[in-house]
This record gives C-alpha cells, sequence and structure tokens, in this order.
C-alpha cells in the first residue's frame, strides 16, 4: 500500500515526519530527494545549470538554492522550466523503493503532490493543514518572510482546503508540538487499522 502525505507550506511536515520516525514509520520525504538532485555531483545539475546559467551554481559545484529560488519564484514560465527537470527524477527515485521491508509502514512526503499530479501513484493520500493566517505568521517567525512574500508563497501552491478535499485523512496542526505528536500517534493507528483491513 502506497502511502502520500501533502500539506501547504508551514503547516508542519517536517516537524510531522519526526514524531512518525520515532513511531517507527519510514518517511521518503520529496523535499530530501531533491537537494540530493542538486547537490555537488547531483543529477539535476547539469541541466539546471544549461537552463539557468552557471550563475545558479554554488562554489562546491552543487545548486545555490537561493540564487536559483530568485530566478524561478515570480517567473511562471522558469519554474515550470525546473520543474520539468526535477519532476522526473524525483518522481523516479520516490518509485524506486524504500529498501525496507514491506510490513513496515512507509510515507512519502511529497508537498507539491497534486500540483505536479502524482496522487494517482499512491493508495492513501494523507494532508496536514494549518489555518492560513498561522501559516503566513510562521512564516514570518521562523523564515524572515515579510508578509507579502508570504502570501506570494501561499499563491504559489494549492489552497491547503483544495488538498484536504482530496485526500483520505487530514491531519489539522493548529497547535502545540505536543498535540501534534498526538495526531501522529493517531495516524499511525488509524493507518494500522487500514493495512489491517486490506489484508
Amino acid at each position: 500500500m502506497k502511502i502520500a502525505l501533502t500539506g501547504g507550506i508551514a503547516c508542519g511536515k517536517s516537524l510531522f515526519a519526526k514524531f512518525l520516525r520515532e513511531l517507527g514509520i519510514h518517511v521518503l520525504d520529496a523535499d530530501d530527494v531533491v537537494h540530493e538532485l542538486e547537490a555537488p555531483d547531483g543529477a539535476a545539475v547539469p541541466a539546471i545549470a544549461a537552463r539557468f546559467g552557471r550563475n545558479v551554481l554554488a562554489p562546491d559545484g552543487g545548486i545555490d538554492r537561493p540564487a536559483l529560488a530568485a530566478r524561478v519564484f515570480s517567473d511562471t514560465a522558469a519554474r515550470a522550466d525546473l520543474e520539468s527537470i526535477l519532476f522526473p527524477l524525483v518522481r523516479s527515485r520516490m518509485a524506486g523503493g524504500s529498501g525496507v521491508s514491506p510490513l513496515q509502514i512507509t510515507i512519502h512526503i511529497i508537498p507539491l503532490l497534486f500540483e505536479s499530479h502524482w496522487e494517482t501513484d499512491y493508495d492513501i493520500l494523507l494532508c496536514i493543514a494549518s489555518p492560513v493566517d498561522l501559516q503566513i505568521a510562521r512564516m514570518m517567525t521562523s523564515r524572515g518572510y515579510s508578509r507579502a512574500h508570504a502570501e506570494a508563497r501561499l499563491a504559489a501552491q494549492w489552497p491547503v482546503v483544495e488538498k484536504t478535499a482530496r485526500c483520505h485523512y487530514t491531519v489539522m496542526n493548529d497547535s502545540t508540538p505536543e498535540h501534534l505528536r498526538d495526531e501522529a500517534q493517531r495516524l499511525v493507528a488509524w493507518l494500522k487499522g487500514q493495512i489491517k483491513h486490506e489484508c
């Protein structure tokens, strides 16, 4: 059974993934795969440099992520070009298997699950969500974004409410880390029930 977790920016995917790992869940994060692809000698580096120029290369030969982000964030065509490079590579890596026992629950974290149209690759779709005002506040506090930049980042993705409407299970992260840890426990219990039912 293939399981994907998506959600909006600043909804707490990384912290939730930490709690899932503590509960024995194997987690494969698409963002980590992108970092590997853009690292020195990463598979995506030559194509990205060819499309965007050597000024997006860091001194170590990997991709200078802030420089690349500045190039693509406000340019829809440039972002589409970057996605055309990264998405097939990420999808291939994510589909390649986690290397763990099939009896262990594996969750793929894919922030742009619906934007990339990969939802049909998975049997169970999960979403972690937060109120928009809280997403903006977190971006301003933890990432140093201005309100305008935070709102622009939100506008570049599907609204969380649309993602939750298409998922089988939603985790609402609008309280404390302790509450989110409890939500992770509830989700794992629910997933075990779903897997047992399938068996």
